[in-house]
């Protein structure tokens, strides 16, 4: 069957009202005639942004309707759900551009279905928060439903993740920050989202992190739905809950969640074993055999494991009580990588200081080979002395702090005050260097172990120091690991 012609196709877009007489008529005077090729009249109306590609589509095919919602004309399509369709649109009156949220006609003639959106839409409409997309109104017209919200300019997180395919540690913390901040809003509210998964997450060009669709909340007081059927989304939910033996909707089954979308986030997989088999996703088989995340990422900073771990602890007493909990140590964990990678540091893993696995809560400061030995950090930072002095406190270390390199080697005078002297040059400068020379020389500190830490713009001198067996130099960046080697390396040969 042949498609219309190009007077056929501008009388369609007259009759469904996306182009007005003045449009058509401009658009004819400039062909000077109507008898022109399809394609290229379709090509002007595209290029001078009169229609949209997917307008244009529903028009080629003889679509009549799914053009407008209420005042707002449909531009395209954004993403389709099991419910409900979700457009790009604009108002006709003012021109303001938002997201319309359509209930799928399957489930239009459904009472229950339709009150349910409904009730997203009204609960969504009373959330106002930075990290919630708000919804503006909320509309029932004869046979059609939806939602007008605030379009997002960006993509949903799983989109964002799978363009990615793992999420850099410091946005990703940013980002579960961004969600849980949204919960924290929503839970002093009385409602829970119910539905956190990657796709419920909006990252806006500017990289902020948005939860939309709260359409399986439910407020504490009054509105109960647990008579009703149960809903496909809810069964991860309902199998946790199950599990763990709490109620439904407990705020902690959210927390749950946040913690599996960061752990995506991090290693690029998710930590559920995917499966329709609603018997196998109801089966608590499917949380206890979630690998730790350390399996993926054995040099992931301990701070950002115990988070991880503590969120997706199955036993809910243990799991962070409130998302702002969360919160609190999603920004303390983003800031002290944020501090460390300005000073050339890696945080140490996991690993490297006894952190608890996926079976416990929080990573613990472990006494190693530090233990009942001294190091001396010999730098003027205030920064750089917190970043060292907690990395040497976490291998079982005593430490020791002086800003002057003078004092320190007058600490040495009468006996030795430390097992060895880590000189760092990131605010002491060619001080430092001279200083740590000076100490391999000295009668009294001469047998010390020494460290002398290089800033990567000083790296060049390294052929300065003067080196031994336990007098070492290491240059910015490093990991916790090479620092924990160097130290055990130097003390042991001193």
């Amino acid at each position: 069957m042949s498609g219309p012609t190009a007077e056929q196709f501008a009388q369609r877009a007259f009759d469904t009202g996306v182009l007005d007489e003045r449009q058509l008529d401009a658009i004819w005077a400039e062909f000077g005639t109507r008898g022109v090729d399809l394609d290229e009249f379709r090509n002007v109306l595209l290029r001078r942004e009169l229609l949209t590609n997917y307008q244009v589509e529903k028009l080629t095919r003889g679509d009549r309707s799914g053009f407008f919602f209420g005042d707002y004309k449909v531009l395209y399509l954004v993403g389709t759900g099991t419910f409900a369709r979700v457009f790009r649109a604009v108002n006709t009156s003012d021109g303001r551009v938002v997201a319309v949220k359509v209930l799928r006609s399957r489930w239009s003639a459904d009472p229950e279905k339709t009150e349910q959106f409904l009730r997203e839409g009204r609960m969504g409409a009373q959330l106002r928060h930075p990290c919630i997309v708000p919804i503006y109104e909320v509309h029932s017209i004869k046979k059609e439903h939806f939602l007008v919200m605030e379009f997002v300019e960006g993509q949903n997180l799983r989109q964002f993740v799978r363009m990615r395919e793992k999420v850099e540690t410091p946005q990703a913390l940013q980002l579960a920050a961004d969600m849980c901040s949204g919960l924290a809003y929503a839970a002093d509210q009385g409602v829970t989202h119910r539905d956190m998964k990657l796709s419920n997450v909006l990252v806006s060009s500017r990289g902020k992190g948005q939860l939309v669709d709260f359409g399986l909340a439910a407020f504490d007081a009054g509105d109960d739905s647990s008579s009703g059927p149960a809903n496909p989304r809810t069964i991860d939910y309902a199998a946790l809950e199950r599990a763990t033996g709490v109620r439904k909707d407990d705020l902690r089954s959210d927390i749950y969640f946040a913690g599996c979308i960061l752990y995506h986030m991090l290693t690029g997989q998710a930590p559920l074993r995917e499966t329709r088999d609603r018997t196998q996703r109801l089966s608590i088989t499917r949380f206890e055999e979630i690998l730790p995340i350390t399996a993926h990422l054995p040099d992931l900073p301990a701070p950002v494991v115990a988070i991880v771990s503590k969120a997706m602890d199955l036993n809910p007493t243990r799991r962070y009580q409130t998302p702002a909990e969360m919160v609190v140590d999603l920004k303390l964990a983003a800031r002290r990588i944020e501090e460390a990678a300005a000073h050339g540091i890696t945080l140490p893993s996991a690993a490297e200081v006894g952190a608890a696995t996926h079976a416990e809560t929080a990573a613990q400061p472990v006494a190693h080979e530090g233990e009942g030995k001294t190091v001396m950090v010999v730098e003027s930072s205030i920064k750089m002395q917190d970043m060292l002095r907690d990395a040497l406190k976490k291998f079982g270390y005593r430490v020791l702090v002086i800003s002057d390199p003078a004092r320190a080697l007058a600490r040495f005078q009468d006996h030795p005050a430390a097992d060895c002297v880590l000189f760092s040059t990131h605010e002491l400068g060619k001080e430092a260097l001279d200083t740590f020379n000076e100490f391999g020389v000295r009668e009294q500190t001469s047998g010390t172990a020494a460290l002398l830490l290089l800033a990567e713009k000083q790296q060049g001198w390294e052929a300065l120091a003067q080196r031994s067996e336990h007098r070492g130099v290491m240059s910015m960046p490093i990991r916790g690991k090479q620092l924990r080697e160097t130290l055990q390396r130097l003390i042991r040969k001193a």
